[in-house]
């Protein structure tokens, strides 16, 4: 089994004008025997180091999974990726006593998947998503979770637990998509709680279609290009971090 990407992440407009940095952050490794991992973090925009936690969660989370494939046959357990995600929380709370901060500065979502050839397993706190295509039909793995309040969501620094959702699906997909909230307006349909396919299929097309493995270097920029451009812009002026995954 193969595999080919193409991802970008690009900052919003807003941020721009802000003169702020980007706060998305996103990792696609192949970890060996026919095995992807994926993963977008968003960081807060109330959070001092929201961007350096999105990235801490991405670069923790790819070690972890290539570090297990290698010594085991199979996936970690429900169990094992709840602890791990207790580890990255000690982590980044020893992060923030060295800084003098607290772990709340760091607060970034949580949306990442890992692929097997007999399985798919997703990891999700916050309001990022990722939707799979099995047949024609796009299916919502891991749909938004808004907070308590109107634009508030779920961090993996919250208090005193996250809300971590792990779930497993079998292999009946054979492409997926992991994006952050600024991609959400544009690909879901809060109304249906469904993906759009006239976003997914035509994005898709050049990715299934590409020659050769691994990143698609070509694709990946002019996906960039499609984020940061005015018909994007004029929807969300949010960071845009989208990654589209085929199986060759």
């Amino acid at each position: 089994m193969a595999w080919r990407w193409a991802s970008a992440s690009v900052v919003g407009s807003s941020h721009i004008q802000n003169g702020d940095r980007l706060q998305d952050a996103y990792a696609v490794a192949e970890i060996g025997n026919g095995i992807i991992f994926a993963v977008v973090s968003d960081g807060a925009g109330s959070a001092k180091f929201g961007a350096f936690g999105a990235w801490l969660i991405c670069r923790f989370l790819s070690v972890r999974f290539r570090e297990w494939v290698r010594a085991n046959p199979d996936l970690p357990s429900d169990e094992v990726l709840a602890d791990w995600i207790d580890e990255l929380r000690d982590r980044i709370s020893a992060i923030a006593t060295q800084r003098e901060s607290t772990p709340r500065q760091f607060a970034a979502t949580l949306a990442a998947i890992v692929v097997t050839p007999d399985e798919a397993v997703t990891l999700h706190i916050g309001d990022s998503a990722v939707v799979g295509r099995k047949g024609t039909e796009w299916d919502v793995l891991c749909w938004p979770e808004n907070g308590e309040y109107a634009s508030t969501t779920y961090f993996v620094t919250d208090d005193p637990e996250p809300r971590l959702n792990i779930s497993r699906h079998p292999r009946e997909h054979d492409a997926f998509a992991l994006f952050s909230d600024g991609v959400g307006d544009l690909a879901l349909s809060h109304l249906e709680q469904n993906a759009h396919p006239r976003f997914f299929d035509p994005m898709f097309r050049p990715v299934d279609a590409a020659p050769g493995e691994g990143r698609l270097i070509e694709l990946s920029a002019k996906l960039a290009t499609y984020l940061a451009g005015p018909s994007v812009c004029e929807r969300t002026d949010d960071d845009k971090t989208l990654i589209l995954i085929s199986e060759g």
